[in-house]
């Protein structure tokens, strides 16, 4: 693993998931000898997450099919996560920004879904597959999903060769 300091761990940390009380704790479990150890470290602080949490960690993050303004790391990652083959598909942008209203309308919050690796196709049936849902079993998706982008961010963060 590439040798960190706490201060850029700090900011490799807020990047991927913008929860102070998160960054702490797993800066408080370091130093990490090894890039699983920090990824451990990760899941275990973000399971789980309170609502307050996941309502501050979702601010930092774009509607899907809309591109993260800004240069920042979180930003990059972001535009980066959302490319995909039928990204251009006209009816499937439509068909995922009309998912992206209902939802919002349904759940009082934008729409997220770990975005990488997966087609627009895909996140549109998980989108539609996760309006019928209750309010908990909602939240949890959310929770779930949040965890797994900031460890996939966290891990290419913590490939990164040292230099």
């Amino acid at each position: 693993m590439k040798t960190v300091g706490a201060q850029e761990l700090r900011g490799w940390l807020e990047s991927c998931l913008a929860v102070p009380r998160w960054v702490d704790g797993v800066l408080a479990r370091g130093p990490f000898n090894a890039p699983a150890d920090l990824l451990l470290a990760a899941r275990e602080e973000a399971t789980p997450l309170s609502p307050a949490e996941i309502e501050q960690a979702l601010s930092g993050h774009p509607r899907i099919g809309e591109a993260a303004a800004g240069d920042s790391q979180a930003s990059q990652f972001s535009r980066g996560e959302q490319q995909s083959v039928d990204a251009h598909d006209e009816a499937v942008d439509e068909a995922v920004a009309e998912g992206n209203r209902a939802y919002e309308e349904r759940f009082g919050r934008i729409f997220l879904i770990r975005a990488a690796g997966r087609s627009r196709t895909e996140i549109l049936t998980e989108l539609n597959r996760r309006l019928e849902l209750d309010d908990a079993a909602e939240l949890t998706n959310v929770t779930n999903e949040l965890r797994d982008i900031a460890l996939l961010r966290l891990a290419r963060l913590a490939a990164q060769p040292s230099g």
